[in-house]
């Protein structure tokens, strides 16, 4: 119970919906820079995981792939993780990932969405937003059931 209280305690608090997303400036997966400013063309996916090529975040990145056609159809997505660009890399290739993988090495965009409570953290938090083309955040959650979760990023991304 205590441990379970410390954790909730120590768990960085999400962007709420209608919160402008912030600034940010990463290099993906292929070393192309990317920021807040390139992705406001259309809604925009952005799934936090903890480390490439670990088991959940692989169901996880395989589950979006096989949707990708719906959610290319309506926006851009992209994976985030404190991973650099050669882990990111080899993890998208292994599973053919046809989306970015963004590569917050400083762990200051995490720090920023709520992924992260500081530069301490070992990994990011399992998150997700989607941000309007307003730059505001239309939807976002914490996953619990990563099936579930991408099922529901899915219709949300189809009913903005």
């Amino acid at each position: 119970m205590i441990r379970r209280l410390l954790h909730w305690l120590r768990k960085p608090k999400m962007l709420s919906v209608g919160a402008d997303a912030p600034p940010f400036s990463v290099v993906d997966h292929h070393g192309k820079r990317v920021t807040l400013e390139d992705i406001l063309d259309r809604p925009t996916l952005l799934w936090w995981y903890p480390k490439a090529d670990t088991p959940g975040c692989t169901i996880e990145g395989c589950a979006f792939r096989d949707k990708i056609a719906e959610i290319e159809a309506i926006g851009n997505i992209f994976g985030v993780s404190f991973d650099d660009p050669t882990e990111n890399e080899a993890f998208a290739e292994k599973f053919d990932f046809p989306f970015p993988l963004l590569c917050d090495t400083t762990k200051s965009m995490s720090i920023a969405y709520g992924a992260a409570k500081n530069t301490g953290a070992p990994y990011p938090n399992r998150i997700s937003y989607i941000i309007g083309t307003d730059g505001k955040i239309c939807w976002a959650e914490s996953v619990g059931d990563i099936e579930a979760h991408v099922a529901a990023a899915v219709q949300r991304m189809k009913d903005i």
